[in-house]
């Protein structure tokens, strides 16, 4: 997969991009179509921060990590991006709203009227 990487300070040698591509590889393993996927590599002292930006069908997804080394920072970055991006396969999958609570409820108090006998 074809990804920008842009760096101000540090030279992108083919092994770093290559580390890179691989990790956007493994996510588009996940079936779902990365749009325009960048990264950003900037040094702060003796710390590489990777930040990386990706477009999915419905909305963006953005991780950063810091390492002092590069390439765990890579590594921590797709990591982030992959946990991004299974939430948004999985949350179709949630059991959220499946059913209300009023809907609940009504149907706990129904349950107890069934339950009480009345002897005379």
């Amino acid at each position: 997969m074809k990804v920008a990487v842009n760096s101000r300070i540090i030279e992108i040698t083919p092994a770093i991009r290559e580390r890179i591509e691989t990790r956007f590889d493994k996510l588009e393993r996940l079936q779902v179509p990365l749009i325009n996927p960048s990264v950003v590599i900037r040094k702060e002292g003796q710390i590489y921060v990777v930040e990386a930006t990706t477009g999915i069908p419905h909305g963006t997804l953005f991780a950063q990590a810091e390492h002092e080394d590069l390439y765990a920072a890579v590594t921590e970055m797709g990591q982030k991006l992959e946990r991004q991006l299974n939430r948004h396969i999985d949350k179709p999958n949630a059991h959220r709203g499946l059913r209300s609570g009023k809907d609940q409820c009504r149907s706990d108090v129904d349950a107890d009227v069934e339950e009480t006998e009345i002897i005379e």
